[in-house]
């Protein structure tokens, strides 16, 4: 996936940088920061999203590749969990991919919580500014189950939706199932997903939940990121959003995800002195 080139949009403001410095050296020290929301005016959701480029663009100098997007707050649960009422996008790289029934390493995020999704997996681009379902199905190559392990660098998860904007979307980690399965004929709205923690049910949802259909919801994506200059490609990943509410993880702790017309996908998290 490309970026837009900043320097056509010129220096970022001052704000800009001060933000994103304090969220990239969270990230890095694994000590949380401040919320980054007082830098801005109320609701500044474009300063918000400037912070996010300038952090993903400086990741990708430093030599990670993106693989795709994550889109969050798409259930009103989650929504309603962090006091917004709207979606927004993130980056995913290619080293916050977890391998289906591995193990998080101890110390590797700040405060974790985890989500259930489905996950489409791009066979063309999406170059729409105003795209359709019907464009996000044909350029849908297979779509599995997908937990994602969010993270704040925020202390405290003390987020408005100009903190977790600012935050690349809360991004953390993410776990793909094994098994792709094609879109035809499936009613991604009518889904249904039970998410367990150490073998006891912790959330539940459906298709229905997450914008009304994981399809929606990658249709906003889509339209949002080519209105942006930098569209969805073939062989993206696009995690739609929580079908359900996030729960916590500590250490020690397995988390597995059902969605039956999908499969399984599962992930633990290693204990201190066991990270393998």
């Amino acid at each position: 996936m490309s970026l837009p080139d900043p320097a056509r949009r010129g220096d970022p403001v001052p704000a800009v940088v001060q933000a994103a410095e304090s969220l990239a050296e969270a990230a890095r020290t694994l000590t949380p920061c401040a919320p980054v929301r007082a830098l801005f005016d109320e609701g500044d959701i474009e300063s918000a999203y400037a912070v996010q480029q300038l952090n993903v663009r400086r990741a990708v100098d430093g030599g990670r590749r993106i693989t795709g997007r994550k889109i969050g707050l798409t259930s009103p649960a989650v929504q309603r969990q962090l006091g917004v009422d709207q979606p927004d996008f993130g980056a995913l790289f290619a080293d916050m991919a977890v391998p289906e029934g591995g193990q998080v390493p101890a110390g590797r995020l700040l405060q974790p919580k985890v989500e259930a999704e489905v996950a489409l997996v791009l066979g063309a681009d999406l170059p729409y500014e105003v795209c359709t379902v019907a464009e996000v199905l044909r350029a849908t190559e297979f779509a599995l189950p997908a937990l994602e392990i969010v993270d704040s660098r925020v202390a405290f998860w003390e987020i408005s939706l100009v903190d977790t904007v600012a935050d690349n979307a809360s991004s953390g980690l993410y776990v793909l199932g094994g098994t792709p399965v094609p879109l035809t004929r499936l009613d991604v709205r009518a889904l249904t997903m039970t998410m367990t923690c150490n073998g006891e049910p912790v959330s539940g949802g459906t298709g229905a939940d997450c914008l009304g259909s994981p399809l929606n919801a990658a249709t906003w994506l889509a339209s949002e990121l080519a209105t942006r200059g930098d569209p969805l490609r073939a062989g993206d990943v696009v995690l739609t959003g929580a079908l359900g509410p996030m729960v916590p993880a500590a250490p020690g702790d397995v988390f597995e995800a059902r969605i039956p017309e999908l499969g399984s996908v599962r992930v633990g998290f290693a204990t201190e002195g066991n990270n393998r």
